[in-house]
């Protein structure tokens, strides 16, 4: 059975996200019922409780918990998913490396010349990732670093600027997973091509967010909310069973309005968009999510957003649906099967798939 067959969920759910209401949760109490001896009920009074770290994938990130648990238990909780992103931070990272670490900064470097020994970790995340890109047909391929470092150059320099399509053509010829190579057993990895490199922009953040979640609920812990720069992951429910209102940021009014409201538990939620990360030469914005086939930005939708169990997998497939146009991507989410997605178009239409009607807060 594939890696991914193992992670993927085997229940659909739903989707969606911004920068949110959870976060507005934070700010009040929940008054839940709690029975009594006598078949009577008093009420006690949950005090959400947060904590923000700056550290990881270049965002902020908080873990809320809804738990009303102690401060022993909740320290512990937060201690831990820090440590978990702290992890694959490091693991993931292609810009710097770590003392005692081999990452993918040191496989990139390495690229073309010997094989490089790494955490099994990370051995089992590139297996993921070669999945996740087989399923997309290619929309999703971590091997695609030779072309997204053109862009990131050229929406990071002073004078901001596009590449030629002749640099971009060229580049391309050196994506692809057929130029890596993964020994499982001994936990080696090689980029056979000098110049092709490895980025994990695309679903990095969403796998680490996932396996965080998944310790939380190894030791029990539920009514948890992480937010990892903007990649939401829900244990559980609230207490007393209901789940999150959670917003879908209108694009062109992300700071104060939402396109879609829907209440969520248990899942994932991912969106990919253009008003966040974004770079405009001669009067055009251009999104930071790369077309694979056109290698330039994709230009389809305002905001793609999804919902599923899997964080890394709902990363991954908000990027490939923004990627492809609104009826192709429908055709394949229905495939699917556990997946359910939003789209906000550039004119403010907005469509989702059917199995959100029941989860639409009107």
């Amino acid at each position: 059975m594939s890696l991914l067959k193992k992670i993927m969920p085997s229940v659909g759910l739903v989707l969606a996200l911004g920068l949110l209401l959870i976060v507005g949760c934070s700010r009040n109490s929940q008054s839940i019922g709690v029975g009594s001896s006598n078949g009577s009920s008093s009420v006690a009074k949950i005090e959400p409780r947060g904590k923000a770290f700056f550290s990881f994938f270049d965002t902020v990130s908080y873990v809320y918990s809804y738990a009303g648990d102690d401060d022993e238990h909740f320290n512990e909780c937060t201690d831990g998913v820090a440590a978990i992103l702290d992890e694959y931070h490091k693991l993931f990272d292609i810009y710097y490396e770590y003392s005692g670490i081999n990452n993918l900064c040191t496989v990139n470097k390495m690229a073309g010349g010997d094989p490089v020994e790494v955490d099994p970790k990370l051995v089992e995340f590139l297996l993921y990732c070669k999945d996740i890109c087989e399923l997309t047909d290619g929309m999703v391929d971590v091997m695609m670093g030779s072309v997204l470092s053109i862009w990131h150059d050229a929406r990071t320099s002073d004078e901001k600027y596009l590449p030629t399509q002749d640099v971009l053509d060229e580049a391309a010829l050196h994506v692809g997973f057929e130029f890596l190579e993964i020994d499982e057993a001994n936990c080696m990895v090689r980029i056979t091509d000098p110049d092709a490199s490895l980025d994990v922009g695309a679903i990095g953040k969403g796998y680490a967010t996932e396996m965080a979640a998944r310790w939380l609920e190894e030791i029990g812990a539920t009514s948890y909310v992480l937010n990892i720069g903007g990649n939401v992951r829900i244990v559980g429910t609230k207490p007393n069973g209901d789940g999150w209102v959670t917003g879908i940021k209108d694009p062109k009014d992300p700071d104060s309005s939402f396109s879609l409201r829907l209440e969520l538990s248990d899942c994932s939620c991912v969106t990919s968009g253009e008003y966040e990360r974004f770079f405009t030469v001669g009067g055009v914005r251009y999104s930071h999510i790369i077309d694979p086939n056109t290698l330039w930005p994709a230009q389809y939708f305002a905001s793609l957003s999804v919902i599923t169990k899997d964080s890394g997998y709902a990363d991954a497939l908000s990027t490939a649906l923004y990627c492809i146009p609104y009826e192709k991507g429908l055709e394949l989410v229905q495939k699917l099967g556990d997946v359910q997605c939003v789209w906000v178009f550039h004119d403010g239409e907005v469509k989702y798939t059917s199995g959100l009607e029941n989860l639409v807060v009107r």
